[in-house]
C-alpha cells in the first residue's frame, strides 16, 4: 500500500491530508491555539466530586473542567499521588522509580471520594479532546509514546502488539523488553519495533525517559494548574504512529515546518529523509494533489462510489446512521452476486468514510438485504478487513437478521466536519439575483467609476461567455461605444467558470480592481 502526506500550512494552522493508494483516508486540522490535546500530560485541581456520577471534576486550565472518572483512575492511583506529592514538597529528588515503594491498590468498585483528596493536586493526562459542550476526558494511568515503545509509569508489566504474528519475533522482543526495562516502568511495544536491534530500542527508550524527567522537573515549580508536557506537534503525532516503509512522499509547503520534519525523520528513520519535499508551486499545494477534489467529493450527506452505487450518512444525537444504496447503474445478471458486489464496494467506503470523518459512537450500516448466507459471512470478513487499518480501537458485530451490521468506535477527539456547499456568487445565498437587463448599466456605472480614477495599464473585464458575446456583437457593440467615450480599449475575457451575472475588473490581467 503506497501512503503519501500531503501538509499544508495555513495561518490558522496545519491541515494535513494522508493519502492511501490515491485516495484520501485521514484529515487532520491542527489549530495554532490549541492548547489541549490528546496525550498532553498536567497537574490539576479537583474542583468537584460527583459521588452519583463516581467521578471528579478537574481544572486544567480549559474553559470546562475535565471530566475523570474512577475506572480512568487506574489501580495505581495512590502510587500516582504519593510521587506527584513527594516532587512538589521535595520529599523526591529523583525521576527514576528504582528505590519508590508502591502504595496499596484500589479497587475497582471502590468510590472517587474515598480514594481522591481535594487537598491534593492530581496528575493527569488527556484521554479525549473538548468535544462539543463536554470538557476534556482524563485519565491518571499515564503513558509516554515513541515510535517503537510506550513507556508506561508505576507499572512492571511488558506486553508486545498483537499485529506482531511471528511468534518468535514476539518472543525475542519481550525478551529484550524486559532486559532494558527500568524498574517500576512498563514498555508496550508496538508493531513499528518488528524486527528492530536493542540498541535502537534503548535509544528511543532513553528518549522517553528524557520526556518523564522532564515531567519531574517541571513538577518541582509548578504551580497547579498547569500543563508540563506536551504532545508532539500533530504531523510528528502523525509520523510517530504511521510513518512505515510504504510512505513514498511527504510534501509541505512551509520552509520550517520542512526542515522540522526532516529533522525529526533524522532521529526516527534517517532512510526515509529523502521522501519530504517542499512544495513551491504558484497552486495551493491541496489543489496540486487533487486533495481539494477528494475533500469536497467525500464529505456531505452523499458519498457516490465508482459503480454509481452511493451511501447516505446521517448523523443522530445517540449515532450515526449509513444507508447502502445500489443507485441506477446495477448490472442484471445474477442479483445476489450484483448486491453482494455492491455491499462489498461499500463496505470498503463506509470504512474510508469512518476514518476520514474520525466518526465515533456507536454506527449503525443499513446494508442492501442479502439472502444468500455465505455472502453475509463474507461481507461481514471483507468489513473487518478494510476496518483493520484504523488506529481507533473499534468492534464490528455480524450482520442481523434485518441486515444491519453494529460498528462502535472509539471517540477521541471531535468528528472532523466539512461544509462542502458554497454560496451562490451570483445571489449570495438569498435565492435572489438582479434583473438581468440591467446588468450592462451595473458594468457601465462601474467603468465610469474605474475610469474616473484613471487606472494605469491595460484594462480586462472578466465575465461570462455569453455576457461576453453579447458586449462585442455587432460593429456598433457596447465595447466599441465604450471606446468612443473614454478613449480607452476595454480587454473581453470569457471565463466558463463565472456565473451569469458575475463580472470583475483587473488591470494587467492580473491585479483585481476591488469595488466593493
Amino acid at each position: 500500500m503506497e501512503k503519501e502526506l500531503i501538509i499544508n500550512v495555513t495561518a490558522t494552522g496545519v491541515e494535513m491530508a494522508l493519502v492511501e493508494n490515491d485516495k484520501l483516508v485521514e484529515l487532520h486540522h491542527q489549530k495554532t491555539n490549541n492548547n489541549f490535546t490528546v496525550g498532553d500530560i498536567l497537574i490539576g485541581k479537583i474542583r468537584k466530586q460527583m459521588p452519583g456520577l463516581n467521578a471528579a471534576f478537574i481544572d486544567i486550565g480549559h474553559r470546562k473542567d475535565a471530566f475523570l472518572h474512577y475506572t480512568d483512575l487506574g489501580p495505581k492511583l495512590r502510587s500516582v499521588v504519593k510521587w506527584t506529592n513527594g516532587v512538589m514538597n521535595g520529599s523526591i529528588n529523583t525521576h527514576k522509580l528504582d528505590n519508590f515503594k508502591y502504595e496499596e491498590e484500589i479497587v475497582k468498585t471502590g468510590k472517587i471520594d474515598q480514594v481522591l483528596n481535594k487537598r491534593f493536586p492530581v496528575l493527569v493526562q488527556i484521554l479525549k479532546e473538548p468535544i462539543s459542550t463536554k470538557g476534556p476526558r482524563l485519565s491518571c494511568e499515564l503513558n509516554l509514546p515513541g515510535r517503537y515503545m510506550v513507556i508506561t509509569p508505576f507499572a512492571d508489566t511488558v506486553t508486545v502488539s498483537k499485529k506482531i504474528d511471528s511468534t518468535e519475533e514476539r518472543k525475542r522482543l519481550h525478551t529484550l523488553a524486559e532486559s532494558i526495562r527500568p524498574k517500576n516502568f512498563g514498555l508496550i511495544i508496538r508493531t513499528a519495533a518488528e524486527g528492530k536491534k536493542v540498541q535502537e530500542l534503548h535509544e528511543e527508550l532513553t528518549h522517553l525517559m528524557g520526556r518523564w524527567e522532564e515531567i519531574f522537573r517541571q513538577l518541582k515549580t509548578v504551580v497547579p494548574p498547569a500543563k508540563l508536557l506536551s504532545e508532539l506537534d500533530k504531523p510528528a503525532s502523525v509520523l510517530r504512529d504511521l510513518l512505515t516503509d510504504s510512505f513514498s512522499r511527504i510534501v509541505v509547503n512551509e520552509k520550517d515546518l520542512y526542515a522540522e520534519i526532516r529533522t525529526y525523520l533524522q532521529t526516527i528513520s534517517p532512510d526515509q529523509v529523502g521522501i519530504v519535499q517542499l512544495y513551491s508551486g504558484n497552486k495551493p499545494v491541496f489543489d496540486a494533489f487533487g486533495i481539494t477534489r477528494q475533500i469536497k467529493a467525500s464529505f456531505g450527506k452523499t458519498a457516490t462510489m465508482a459503480s454509481g452505487a452511493y451511501i447516505v450518512i446521517e448523523k443522530t444525537e445517540a449515532m450515526h446512521v449509513i444507508d447502502v444504496n445500489s443507485g441506477h447503474k446495477m448490472t442484471s445478471g445474477d442479483v445476489d452476486q450484483s448486491i453482494y458486489k455492491v455491499n462489498v464496494e461499500a463496505a470498503e467506503e463506509i470504512a474510508r468514510q469512518i476514518r476520514l470523518r474520525d466518526i465515533g459512537g456507536l454506527i449503525i450500516v443499513d446494508f442492501i438485504d442479502m439472502k444468500n448466507v455465505e455472502h453475509r459471512k463474507m461481507l461481514a470478513k471483507a468489513m473487518e478487513g478494510y476496518m483493520r487499518s484504523d488506529r481507533s480501537q473499534h468492534t464490528i458485530l455480524p450482520l442481523s437478521k434485518f441486515g444491519l451490521m453494529q460498528i462502535t468506535r472509539e471517540r477521541a477527539r471531535p468528528e472532523v466536519a466539512v461544509d462542502t456547499a458554497e454560496a451562490c456568487p451570483s445571489c449570495g445565498g438569498t435565492g435572489k439575483v438582479n434583473a438581468t437587463i440591467l446588468l450592462t448599466d451595473e458594468i457601465e456605472r462601474d467603468l465610469e467609476f474605474i475610469m474616473q480614477s484613471r487606472p494605469k495599464g491595460d484594462l480586462y473585464l472578466r465575465v461570462h461567455p455569453y455576457i461576453e458575446a453579447y458586449l462585442r456583437r455587432g460593429w456598433k457593440s457596447v465595447r466599441w461605444r465604450w471606446f468612443w467615450k473614454y478613449n480607452k480599449w476595454v480587454r473581453l475575457v470569457p471565463h466558463s467558470d463565472y456565473q451569469l451575472s458575475e463580472y470583475r475588473f483587473f488591470v494587467g490581467n492580473d491585479d483585481e480592481i476591488r469595488l466593493n
